[in-house]
């Protein structure tokens, strides 16, 4: 097939409850799957997802359950379209099912990696009160000198997720980050708000985390990519294991270049596929890119991004 495609994955704030359940319950191979991946970690998936609970908003669980229902996704997508990518591209933990997608992780060691890399998130916040705050509406070299300014008084913020054109995310204290938000409200922002993060994620409040991920990297990933991934860090692609452990846990301390990604690679491709809950990413692309974005979120989806593709050939 001749179509060229790029395959994308969401990162924590994609989740909800009842996420992936109609893969499940339409599918044996995503139940071994989850039976697999449950067995690994002790979490009971199908409980996580599929029933009223608080432990989803929390990182350690949020992390496994996005990588799990995206690593599904496309799994099945796979088993319909075996084609190969130009190339993945996650946001944040979505670049860790990037690298499930491309063989350079396996799924159910990718679940208990993610699980583990919010557990070291979290215990690296534990003893701070920390948060993240989106701005809308202002350019990055506006937010980038807020922050910068706050910095110099002591004030610990930092631009972390450039997500879209007037879209970044700041993380820190959160104290630092309320005394932030009426700055970028005077600077002309359309909005400014906390989100409902227990971590800092991308900065460095981080720093503690680095070195556990970088030695439990080194025993899980794999040197078999068989399409390369664009590192949240470079916005450039890497496709072997020893690029991945150098840009992986710097990517715990540096901010995410996504609509940087998209912008430098968008021409090399004729297709966005998204796999996972929701549609997060193709609502950050809407203004990046004019190319078609499927997303594979339950089987209906499914079927709709297979024809999508096909048409396109």
């Amino acid at each position: 097939m001749a179509v060229k495609c790029a395959f994308l994955f969401p990162g924590q704030g994609s989740q909800a409850v009842g996420m992936g359940k109609d893969f499940y319950d339409k599918s044996e191979t995503v139940r071994d799957l989850f039976d697999a991946a449950s067995k690994r970690t002790g979490i009971d998936f199908a409980e996580l997802l599929f029933t009223e609970n608080d432990r989803l908003e929390q990182t350690e669980y949020t992390q496994p359950a996005i990588l799990l229902v995206s690593a599904v996704a496309h799994k099945l997508f796979e088993n319909e379209l075996p084609i190969k990518p130009v190339f993945a591209l996650g946001h944040s933990l979505g670049e860790f099912s990037a690298l499930e997608s491309v063989g350079a992780l396996d799924l159910v060691d990718a679940v208990e990696l993610v699980n583990l890399r919010g557990r070291l998130m979290a215990e690296a916040c534990a003893d701070k009160d920390v948060g993240m705050l989106v701005s809308l509406g202002l350019d990055d070299a506006t937010v980038e000198k807020l922050c910068e300014e706050q910095r110099s008084q002591g004030r610990q913020v930092w631009p972390v997720n450039y997500n879209a054109e007037g879209q970044i995310v700041v993380a820190g204290i959160k104290e630092d980050l309320k005394a932030l938000e009426p700055l970028l409200k005077e600077a002309g922002a359309r909005r400014a708000m906390l989100l409902n993060m227990s971590v800092a994620s991308h900065c460095p409040l981080l720093q503690s985390a680095v070195e556990p991920l970088k030695e439990a990297l080194e025993r899980t990933l794999r040197d078999e990519f068989i399409a390369p991934v664009i590192s949240n860090v470079t916005a450039e692609k890497y496709s072997d294991k020893a690029t991945a452990l150098e840009l992986l846990p710097k990517q715990l301390v540096s901010p995410v270049l996504y609509k940087q990604s998209i912008a430098k690679h968008d021409d090399e491709v004729d297709c966005y596929i998204e796999f996972g809950h929701g549609a997060v990413l193709k609502g950050l692309n809407r203004r990046a890119t004019k190319k078609p974005h499927f997303n594979v979120s339950d089987m209906a989806s499914l079927e709709a991004a297979v024809r999508g593709v096909e048409e396109l050939a």
